[in-house]
């Protein structure tokens, strides 16, 4: 088949015309390069994800998986520019554009993933049961086996007493409207184990080194991703590989030391050999 000269010009146009406009329509990571800092979306109150230090400056979980990108993008992990937001501003901070991106404990699910896309889960929360290091019970299995007799207590909502008979379905459940009185209930010996998120539970027990302990049984997964505008695979895909080497590869050490200074436990590092993603 013959192209004629003509033909061949207009195609070089028209390819050259495609190519413009996909570099005008660039990638959000194209866009943050240009820029020079990232601009992350996340909260300023609560510990250990996102919450202000004594000299007032933003520390936590949420705030070191920002550092990790800012790192990936720039080689510098301050260059960030933080916006703080309310929970219920995270998804319309991302669809604005207001944010590059938001860090801030958000639990992935089906309805969310209909309006922002989800990165790789960089945690996975759940629900724990805190005991006290000298107390009653030695663990979960006798906290069960004491059936009736064992009291928990739990921060106040509607489904506080079917959270925790998923668990302990005999135990007596106290509900407190604040979390502070939730552990004041266990060191006074109104109950003998809090149960909340294993994220307040390991905090907690890094800020009382040796007076708590886990009860070792966890339930009601949930999963903590960053999230991002929908249709940017560019940029998703880079977020998620600064994470993923952040848990799995070169930049492991930071992740683990933040991983330490937050919930209080040592991770394994990453077995070297075959990719443990395809085991």
């Amino acid at each position: 088949m013959t192209i004629s000269f003509r033909t061949g010009v207009m195609s070089l146009a028209v390819a050259a015309l495609l190519s413009t406009a996909a570099l005008a329509d660039g990638s959000k990571l194209d866009e943050v390069l240009a820029r020079g800092h990232l601009v992350l979306g996340t909260g300023s109150t609560n510990a250990p994800w996102h919450f202000k230090s004594a000299d007032d400056k933003l520390q936590g979980f949420d705030v070191d998986m920002g550092h990790i990108i800012a790192k990936a993008l720039f080689g510098d992990p301050e260059k960030i520019e933080y916006v703080n937001q309310s929970s219920d501003a995270r998804i319309p901070n991302i669809t604005t554009d207001k944010v590059d991106i938001t860090c801030q404990f958000m639990t992935v699910t089906g309805e969310r993933a209909q309006q922002v896309a989800f990165t790789i889960p960089y945690y996975r929360e759940g629900v724990g049961l805190m005991l006290k290091a000298d107390g009653k019970y030695a663990d979960y299995a006798a906290l069960k086996a004491a059936g009736s007799s064992v009291t928990i207590s739990v921060l106040q909502n509607v489904y506080a007493e079917a959270m925790v008979h998923a668990a302990l379905p005999e135990a007596t459940v106290d509900q407190y409207d604040s979390v502070d009185l939730i552990y004041q209930a266990l060191e006074s010996g109104r109950a003998d184990a809090v149960a909340t998120d294993q994220s307040s539970l390991a905090w907690y027990m890094t800020q009382n080194p040796g007076r708590y302990k886990d009860a070792g049984y966890g339930w009601n997964p949930q999963t903590y991703a960053c999230a991002v505008k929908r249709g940017d695979q560019d940029w998703l895909n880079f977020v998620n590989t600064a994470l993923h080497e952040a848990m799995t590869g070169v930049e492991f050490d930071f992740y683990a030391k933040s991983f330490k200074t937050w919930f209080g436990k040592d991770l394994t590092p990453p077995q070297i050999g075959f990719p443990v993603e395809f085991k």
